[in-house]
Order: structure tokens, then sequence, then C-alpha cells
């Protein structure tokens, strides 16, 4: 499953989460992946797409930035490509009736 991580950076300050990723890298559990991030331009957030089958995952990686001033939404997504496709068949469904 993909997950959109949003951070949030207390006071807008993202040094002491830049600091903890330049001395620990992002130290993922086995089978949880990072595919791409994206700073907004204050700094207030982070949104990042993560990839694993099991949600635990992220959790453990979540503890791992305790202390640190962010907090963490964590959104289940799906591929606008994969949605169309659920979309046309409804679609098409209907369209028979």
């Amino acid at each position: 499953m993909l997950f959109m991580v949003i951070e949030r950076f207390k006071d807008d300050d993202m040094v002491p989460v830049y600091e903890h990723l330049r001395k620990a890298g992002r130290s993922l559990p086995d089978g949880l992946e990072y595919i791409d991030s994206w700073i907004e331009p204050n700094f207030a957030r982070c949104f990042q797409l993560m990839r694993c089958d099991d949600a635990r995952l992220l959790q453990e990686w979540v503890l791992q930035w305790r202390g640190l001033g962010v907090t963490f939404e964590i959104v289940p997504v799906v591929p606008s490509k994969d949605t169309r496709a659920v979309v046309e068949t409804y679609i098409d469904k209907k369209s028979q009736e």
C-alpha cells in the first residue's frame, strides 16, 4: 500500500529533523520503502510518499523521530490511474443499466 506521510514541524523549524536525518539517515525498517518527498516553501510541512504492506512499519519508523518537534499524519492513498480504472468500471456498469 501507498501512504502519504505529512510531517508538521513545530514552529516551522525543520532543522532538528534534518540534523537527525544527517546523523541517522531515514532508518527505515525492512519492508518500508521511501519513494519521494516534497517540502512546503515555508518549511511548515513535508509530504513523503511511502510504501509498505504493514502499517506497523510506519509506526515503528515514526517512533524513531520522537522528541524532534515533528508530528505525523499518515494517509493511505491510491494512485490516480488505479482510481480511474475503478471509476471507469463503475461508469461502464452504470451506463449498461
